[in-house]
């Protein structure tokens, strides 16, 4: 659990284990070593030992580790122009990059940490018409997938949790994450509610529900909130509270359950429908022209059951007898078999909104 006082944005990235570091900076050190001896090599005759030139690779060799390691016994030293012109140039460079490997672990905190603050910044600048999850346990998780199944990006989703853990997990899937308490409204500013076109309330309890769904509906009025209610008698108050699509998961499963007790066949129906893969697909769109003046029972020559058309704001269901054709500006929801069902079928992909 996260201090009050703290809010962290974590921005996926890969991860590498520790392993892999340490043979990272030993192949540099090694690189580096390697190419002052073959530099030394090469000016042999600039140099001088105490004995005379430098006759063998071992003595280049030697020379490269003393200086490099800043030692400086003094008993190999360059005497020639070029030879000194070369320590500058060349040499000295690599004394600094052996130096940071030597203490890489320090200088890989802080580069971390100012690129962390740079993509940070960034992100900040360019995110918009992004969807926040509040709350990434079972019901955080799966919306997160139902998401990206529908060709959503990962890294157009930032998920809210004070559970570091789970912060971890989303940001191992690709999403955006932010650490903190999502009652306070800081946090949900870090996550940049106010700029967000659909906001998800998926937390564990109704009371966190409601108080989240308050002001994330005061942060952006605009925003399309769906919230979850573990008890059907708290639906009216998220309503109120600006969510406008309310799922009750407890009393959907059951009667889930129940109607694939009574009818086994209606229940594998609605089993089909959220299969996140496979199976029939509902999904939302705005009529295309070539929809115009058709009725709604005519997009099943396409594929396409029309179940609602959203007409001026107000939803109109296929029994209501209000819409005889479609019109411009209308916005339908469908069945359809799922696109990954259908291999001659082109792809479809989603809008992206403007964000990094």
């Amino acid at each position: 659990m996260a201090k009050d006082s703290q809010v962290r944005v974590l921005l996926p990235d890969r991860v590498h284990g520790p392993l892999r570091a340490i043979l990272v900076r030993i192949l540099i050190a090694l690189l580096c070593v390697v190419a002052t001896a073959a530099v030394v090599w090469l000016e042999r005759d600039g140099y001088r030992d105490l004995d005379g030139k430098l006759r063998t690779w071992l003595d280049a060799f030697y020379y490269a580790t003393v200086t490099l390691s800043t030692t400086g016994y003094g008993d190999i030293t360059p005497v020639s122009e070029s030879a000194r012109l070369t320590n500058i140039l060349i040499i000295t460079p690599l004394r600094f990059l052996f130096l940071i490997v030597l203490v890489g672990t320090t200088i890989e905190v802080l580069t971390e940490r100012s690129r962390q603050q740079f993509r940070y910044h960034r992100w900040r600048q360019r995110v918009k018409r992004h969807t926040v999850v509040i709350g990434y346990g079972m019901k955080g998780r799966s919306a997160v997938q139902a998401l990206v199944d529908q060709g959503y990006p990962a890294d157009h989703i930032v998920v809210v949790d004070s559970n570091g853990a789970s912060i971890k997990a989303a940001t191992a899937a690709g999403c955006v994450g932010v650490l903190g308490d999502a009652r306070r409204e800081e946090v949900l500013q870090q996550a940049s509610v106010p700029g967000a076109e659909r906001v998800i309330v998926a937390t564990d309890r109704d009371d966190t529900s409601v108080l989240v769904t308050l002001t994330a509906r005061r942060l952006n009025p605009k925003a399309t909130i769906a919230a979850a209610a573990r008890e059907e008698q708290n639906i009216g108050v998220l309503r109120q509270g600006g969510a406008d699509v309310v799922i009750p998961t407890a009393e959907s499963a059951g009667r889930l359950l129940g109607l694939s007790i009574i009818a086994p066949n209606a229940g594998e129906v609605i089993e089909d429908l959220l299969e996140p893969v496979a199976g029939l697909n509902i999904s939302e769109r705005a009529v295309r022209r070539e929809d115009i003046g058709l009725s709604p029972s005519r997009l099943i020559k396409n594929g396409e059951i029309v179940l609602t058309v959203i007409r001026h704001g107000v939803s109109h269901r296929f029994d209501s007898g209000k819409i005889h054709v479609l019109q411009p500006g209308d916005i339908i929801v469908v069945i359809k078999a799922n696109e990954l069902m259908q291999p001659d079928a082109p792809v479809a992909h989603a809008e992206e909104p403007a964000v990094e």
